[in-house]
């Protein structure tokens, strides 16, 4: 029986606990899913048969994967905020035939997905810089094979993660995704090493023990659907609702143009980094051409686990802020806003002292050992630039979520746009131009600074926007 007042301690819980609650697990989930291709990297840049060739090309496969996470989570956190609200405006109804849609939608989006990535791989990978060298491109096609059949799962697991969080059990949430990412570790060095027995499996053991972690994930998420204690999965639920649909999806539109952006802006960084390395003394030599691209990967993997915190907080907030709107508390909303931006700014700053004092020690975690010294020192001067405005990072990303949790989606859209697409593409391309493959560097902390200036404004119109509702 579907019980309406199950997630009532949202409104009444004090508001602090309720974020350690909800984000922590959300933090967990994301970082462990993000340690699916951060692993896959540091044991392919320690296999001294794979190195910074293979390095480059995980890097290259890459973006194909945040655009799957980007469709998924537009699907999984646009449904999670909707069924919050609906939660928060007791209307169970509303609720679990999104859930229904939201599986149904994830589901086709995923094999069609997986199709195109099978059908045009070559094509793909030429886009994002894997013709960088004859030895890069062989070793991505490798993997980018196995990764796309495992693309369907891979959706699913990701999608299901907040709608499972919203049924207020973000534990679960936390241990679906750390399930597969356990398995994942296990497996890599075993099939990449041959370990065990098992014959050195290179960049197709690191994607299949990816693809094995992937389908565990998935796996525990239909068990725990069937058993959702808020609300209860019926056939109704699963009746195509083209206008329930419309309304998930415009919640989690900032989510998933948070990931596309971001791929398209790999895309110019990844070309640019390939043509402009060519230009170098250094990088234009055959036997390190791949340098660049594969140093740049391991920076956005730490960027990764950094901005994967600032997410996972934000995105906490959304069951919290999503039900508080919909129950008309606007003061909760407001405090919880106040202590997100704060939380924010202060992962930001703790990942900056380890990016500017810690460089060495962090390449060295993906096999610097191995590689030349050119590698090294672009390694340190890329983590040093290109990272070095991460606390503004941090808190526009953390802006852009909570306005999406409090239903404003339009507003949230703008600031995404703003930062991913228009300064993250142009930017990568204009400022080469003047200062090289240094350009590509300075573009990162450049984007970050001109976002900030717009989030500022979002920002003092949304206390505004929350103090009069209260006063009203």
């Amino acid at each position: 029986m579907e019980t309406a007042h199950a997630n009532s301690f949202l409104e009444t819980e004090k508001v602090g606990i309720l974020m350690r609650n909800y984000a922590l697990p959300c933090i967990i989930s994301l970082l462990v899913g993000a340690l699916y291709n951060i692993v896959d990297q540091i044991f392919i840049a320690n296999a001294d048969y794979l190195g910074s060739y293979g390095n480059a090309a995980n890097t290259v496969v890459f973006p194909m994967t945040v655009l799957a996470l980007g469709i998924a989570v537009m699907i999984g956190d646009g449904c999670c905020a909707f069924v919050s609200i609906s939660l928060g405006q007791k209307d169970t109804e509303k609720a679990h035939k999104s859930v229904g849609n939201a599986i149904l939608l994830c589901c086709g989006c995923s094999i069609i997905l997986a199709a195109a990535y099978l059908l045009f791989s070559e094509q793909i990978l030429t886009m994002f810089g894997g013709r960088v060298n004859p030895e890069t491109y062989t070793l991505a096609k490798e993997y980018f094979f196995v990764i796309s059949l495992g693309i369907p799962f891979y959706m699913f697991g990701q999608a299901m993660n907040p709608i499972i969080r919203s049924d207020g059990n973000p534990r679960f949430a936390m241990i679906t995704t750390v399930a597969g990412a356990v398995a994942n570790i296990i497996l890599d060095p075993i099939m990449i090493y041959g370990l065990l027995g098992c014959p050195k499996m290179g960049m197709t053991g690191a994607a299949l023990a990816t693809v094995m972690g992937q389908i565990l994930t998935a796996g525990l998420s239909i068990a725990y659907l069937l058993h959702m204690k808020t609300i209860t999965l019926g056939r109704k639920s699963f009746a195509v609702r083209v206008g329930l649909m419309k309304n998930f999806l415009t919640l989690g539109l900032t989510s998933f143009l948070a990931q596309v952006s971001l791929v398209i802006s790999m895309a110019a960084v990844q070309n640019m980094c390939t043509r402009y390395g060519a230009m170098d003394p250094i990088f234009g030599q055959p036997e390190y051409a791949q340098i660049p691209l594969a140093v740049l990967g391991i920076v956005m993997k730490f960027f990764q686990i950094a901005i994967s915190v600032a997410i996972g907080m934000a995105a906490g907030c959304i069951p919290v802020v999503g039900y508080n709107m919909g129950a008309r508390r606007y003061d909760r909303a407001k405090q919880l806003f106040s202590y997100l931006i704060r939380g924010e700014l202060i992962v930001g700053f703790a990942a900056l002292l380890i990016v500017e004092f810690f460089p060495q020690q962090l390449i060295n975690i993906f096999g610097a050992a191995n590689e030349s010294s050119y590698y090294t020192d672009f390694a340190i001067r890329s983590f040093r630039i290109y990272l070095c405005m991460l606390p503004l990072a941090t808190l526009n990303k953390g802006t852009f979520i909570y306005l999406q949790g409090m239903g404003k989606a339009l507003a949230s859209t703008i600031i995404t746009l703003t930062r991913e697409i228009v300064l993250g593409v142009a930017l990568p391309i204009l400022l080469p131009i003047a200062f090289g493959l240094s350009g590509i560097l300075y573009s990162f902390p450049a984007a970050d600074i001109l976002t900030f200036i717009v989030a500022l404004f979002v920002i003092r119109h949304t206390y505004r926007e929350l103090n009069e509702k209260m006063v009203k």
